[in-house]
């Protein structure tokens, strides 16, 4: 059965995956971006970008593994842009160019419908208006019997947790304070959702962390 996989989020020491006040200019919100000091010179990373070189060893692992077997995503609307509200018009279409580095469908929650849209690279953008497991639902059919990648955001990660829909979920907590922005596990009892730690490893740049939910 293709399970449903958060990977390579990035929470802070006191449990935030976002600064507050995100933005354009801090789609992370402010300070956000310390949180991915730990993927940013990976390998996996610089390939993303269309850059030779990078750094391997276990954070590259965790990176590179995130892409294996995955054949949909699901994101909120904030993970695919800034824009609040209907849409003003067709212009923007991700926060990656032209060729983003899902490369295969990706099923994008909103209040607002908008028709699809075909990226190179084999990324399409699908825009759900009919809840979490609408989003779901078609994620399944359109994988093909692969996993599908939940990217977030914090909001969006909560809302399927608490419906009982992740089954994995790898956290990389960076060793960096944010103080306040998204909590990502406030008021969630994951030992009643049934998750168990099948993972920890701890590296310079971030702990690793992998819960799995028990069958």
């Amino acid at each position: 059965m293709p399970k449903v996989r958060v990977h390579c989020f990035s929470i802070s020491l006191d449990g935030y995956g976002a600064g507050p006040e995100q933005s354009l200019k801090n789609p992370l919100g402010v300070g956000g971006e310390a949180l991915h000091r730990w993927f940013v010179p990976t390998r996996t990373f610089q390939a993303m970008l269309g850059k030779d070189g990078g750094t391997t060893g276990p954070d590259d692992d965790f990176a590179a593994r995130s892409f294996a077997d995955i054949g949909a995503w699901i994101l909120g609307r904030n993970m695919f842009g800034p824009i609040r509200g209907p849409w003003p018009d067709e212009a923007w279409k991700g926060w990656w160019g032209d060729n983003p580095p899902y490369h295969v469908p990706v099923f994008v929650l909103t209040h607002h419908p908008r028709a699809s849209i075909t990226m190179a690279g084999g990324t399409v953008f699908h825009f759900i208006t009919d809840g979490i497991e609408a989003a779901r639902k078609r994620a399944l059919e359109a994988a093909g019997g692969k996993d599908i990648r939940l990217g977030g955001g914090v909001a969006t990660i909560r809302e399927y947790l608490n419906a009982g829909l992740i089954d994995e979920m790898h956290l990389a907590v960076s060793p960096v304070l944010l103080g306040s922005g998204e909590h990502l596990l406030g008021g969630i009892d994951l030992t009643r959702l049934g998750f168990e730690c099948t993972e920890h490893v701890p590296t310079a740049s971030a702990t690793h962390v992998v819960l799995t939910r028990r069958k």
